[in-house]
């Protein structure tokens, strides 16, 4: 599984994409938090709940432009054959794959640790809310680990990495947005709502970045994740 992961990694820095996919996050969480209106700066609140709103809707685009290459690119190329060929199961190559696609995500993430220093240096209350931060930055990686499983998912099922991003993306949309939007009909009203945004990543995200990390949360992400993945392995199976 190892040398898998350290092929997908070498080849995703290889050429100046994943370069740019890591500098454009940055860049605009960045330019979101302290330039456009509303920011950090004018609202005059030691608080990162900004950053956190909009980093699963970057990461939803993000995510895809990371894994659509996964397998599709090797059913393209034809060295999916070539991989039949080594000493690895479906098991570990379907691993490798989704934890090369997550230390990228990682390495993304990474210097976004920075924001809270900087608010930390910003603030003159006494300090920033670092429990929620915490909270966040967890379900943030737990988000993003979902997201990469549904991409290496989509990019089973495909040849067309084009395909397989657009695909990523809506299926990111709905799993993460949608059954929040749908509890708000008036048809859900009543109690059936709740249930149906236990549904989706935006209610454990949010629950999880309030500070309070809760063991249904845990257990919904690595669900989810785990299920992608076992649909996955269970695609290369067939063919």
């Amino acid at each position: 599984m190892w040398p898998v992961c350290k092929k997908e990694i070498r080849q995703f820095f290889s050429s100046l994409t994943g370069y740019i996919a890591i500098i454009f996050f940055l860049l605009l969480t960045g330019v979101t938090l302290f330039i456009l209106p509303d920011n950090i700066l004018d609202n005059g609140y030691a608080t990162l709940e900004k950053f956190f709103q909009i980093a699963p809707w970057i990461l939803l685009v993000l995510i895809p432009a990371i894994t659509m290459r996964s397998f599709a690119e090797e059913f393209r190329a034809g060295t999916f054959e070539i991989l039949q060929t080594l000493p690895l199961t479906k098991t570990q190559l379907v691993g490798g794959k989704y934890l090369a696609a997550l230390i990228v995500v990682i390495i993304a993430l990474v210097p976004t640790l920075i924001y809270p220093y900087c608010l930390q240096q910003l603030s003159s209350g006494g300090g920033i809310d670092s429990g929620g931060i915490a909270g966040s930055y967890i379900g943030l990686l737990l988000l993003a680990a979902s997201f990469v499983s549904i991409g290496i998912c989509c990019s089973s099922f495909t040849s067309n990495a084009v395909v397989a991003f657009i695909a990523s993306v809506f299926l990111c949309v709905v799993v993460y947005g949608s059954f929040t939007a749908l509890s708000r009909l008036k048809a859900f009203e009543g109690g059936a709502d709740y249930y149906l945004q236990m549904l989706g990543i935006d209610f454990h995200y949010q629950s999880i970045s309030r500070g309070v990390v809760d063991s249904r949360d845990i257990i919904y992400f690595l669900t989810l994740t785990g299920a992608f993945l076992i649909i996955t392995q269970r695609n290369l199976i067939k063919r």
